[in-house]
């Protein structure tokens, strides 16, 4: 399982996105599926209509009918967790997606994640181990 920011789900299904083909060939050597949470895979929704309209839209919930696209489900835990990281990276500052995505990994044991987002080079998982940014 890969854990899966907005950025790259949006460069997958729109080819006019700098860095498709890039995420196309990450995506093309990951042999495990992706996962998400709910505010990332709504910020890609919110892109994706932007950019190409519904059928970008469509393009994304297939990935999920498919099951290529997994979401994690946001319970009490979580939420604590993302408000806590929220609150310990205000600084930079940490997005509501992005602290989900952060609480997603400890929780599952996650540490690659799929995302163009320069912000995880800085984040730490349980304040101590890096995670490996892919591509």
């Amino acid at each position: 399982m890969i854990l899966v920011d907005a950025g790259p789900l949006v460069a997958l299904i729109d080819r006019g996105e700098q860095d498709h083909e890039r995420c196309v060939a990450t995506l093309s050597n990951l042999s495990a599926p992706m996962v998400t949470t709910w505010p990332a895979f709504t910020e890609a929704m919110y892109l994706l209509g932007s950019a190409g309209g519904w059928k970008a839209q469509e393009a994304l919930w297939k990935l999920l009918d498919r099951g290529d696209l997994e979401l994690v489900p946001l319970d009490d835990a979580l939420r604590d967790r993302t408000q806590a990281l929220m609150a310990k990276y205000r600084d930079i500052p940490m997005d509501l997606a992005d602290a989900t995505l952060v609480a997603a990994a400890e929780a599952l044991g996650l540490t690659r994640v799929f995302t163009l987002d320069r912000d995880f080079q800085v984040y730490r998982l349980r304040g101590k181990r890096k995670f490996e940014v892919i591509p």
